[in-house]
């Protein structure tokens, strides 16, 4: 998109006016999407400018800010569309988010919207593995800098699904043998041992959701066939005591639940041409009460030390329905004022709970 002409009007009115004219090999329901549905999520962001669209010209009128503001808008738009990627109206609503953070001097790093949008990280059975947002373009890259990777962060936000995008990634390139996939068997407050079944069939439930995500990732009449051959393996967490893993990318989910000492045992299984990515949201621990969260903890240990990383991320992250990230917010500020956890008093429940406030 180029920007064929800028006026400025009265210092007094402090009013911009830019046009941006469309190239012939973008049709303009990309740019504004259907029933103008992208156009309506940049008027919303800036009330108080006037945009207009006649044929392939858009220009937009207001505070020169803004207009500047909705002019780099555009252009990030245009440059994503040039990849082929189409945009959404919450890429839309990222983008701005992000430049109006750096216009205010509030973004950490100099990443565009058009960098973080375009940055593909595995094609799968017609649709690609992309980062949403700023943090977890950090996150990804992250995984490619250090061997070990803590990704922390609320539900929804993308912490196990980019890590095995990246996992996959990984395979397909040799860079690793094989992938581990493992989580704690804890229950979220239910009570599954007294189920009938096998051992397999207990556990199962646990390990459920990186089944689903390998769905995603691979042609699902090959994964009986790389797990029979041990080329992906997905187990409870007590597995993986005893041994050492070498060329594998390896991934703990729920690591929230886990113990100091299981959290200990599987950070020292690390073997050679290996990697591994935690992660975990330490706002829903299912832990016993009076048992500390060795997720919690192990910040504290590594924090610093070298080729560990932590990425934090946060309900601004969040991927799923737009009201994930609402009760998310909702639910810190609630444990803010109360001082509770999860919206419950730390500990747990009535009097048991009380001795293990403090683990957690």
């Amino acid at each position: 998109m180029t920007q064929t002409s800028t006026a400025h009007t009265t210092p007094a009115q402090e009013q911009a006016r830019a046009q941006f004219t469309v190239p012939a090999q973008h049709p303009m329901v990309t740019v504004l999407g259907s029933g103008d549905s992208l156009l309506r999520v940049i008027e919303r962001a800036f009330p108080a400018a006037d945009i207009h669209v006649r044929g392939n010209e858009i220009s937009a009128v207001g505070d020169a800010n803004d207009v500047a503001l909705i002019s780099r808008v555009f252009d990030e738009m245009m440059l994503v569309l040039r990849t082929g990627q189409p945009m959404t109206e919450d890429a839309v609503e990222r983008s701005i988010a992000m430049l109006k953070a750096s216009e205010n001097g509030t973004s950490d790093g100099p990443e565009t919207p058009a960098q973080v949008l375009t940055q593909n990280i595995l094609s799968s059975r017609g649709r690609t593995i992309r980062p949403k947002t700023l943090n977890q373009k950090r996150y990804v890259d992250a995984i490619d800098q250090h061997t070990i990777v803590f990704g922390i962060g609320p539900a929804g936000t993308g912490k196990t699904y980019l890590a095995m995008a990246k996992a996959v990634q990984a395979l397909q390139s040799k860079q690793v043998n094989r992938i581990i996939l493992t989580r704690p068997a804890v229950e979220a407050g239910e009570r599954l041992g007294f189920l009938p079944g096998t051992l397999y069939e207990k556990i199962d439930p646990y390990l459920r959701p990186l089944y689903d995500a390998l769905h995603d990732m691979l042609d699902p009449d090959s994964i009986p066939r790389l797990m029979a051959a041990g080329t992906i393996e997905v187990a409870p967490l007590a597995y993986m005591r005893g041994r050492t893993l070498n060329d594998a990318f390896i991934i703990l989910d729920e690591a929230q639940n886990t113990s100091p000492e299981q959290m200990k045992m599987f950070l020292t299984r690390l073997g050679f041409d290996s990697k591994i990515v935690i992660t975990g949201d330490v706002t829903q621990v299912d832990l016993p009460n009076g048992t500390k969260s060795g997720l919690r903890q192990v910040q504290e240990i590594l924090e610093g030390v070298e080729d560990v990383h932590f990425s934090r991320l946060s309900s601004h992250d969040v991927v799923r329905h737009k009201l994930v990230g609402r009760i998310v917010d909702a639910y810190e500020l609630y444990d803010s004022k109360h001082g509770t956890e999860n919206g419950t008093h730390k500990g747990g429940h009535g009097k048991s709970g009380a001795k293990g406030s403090k683990g957690k």
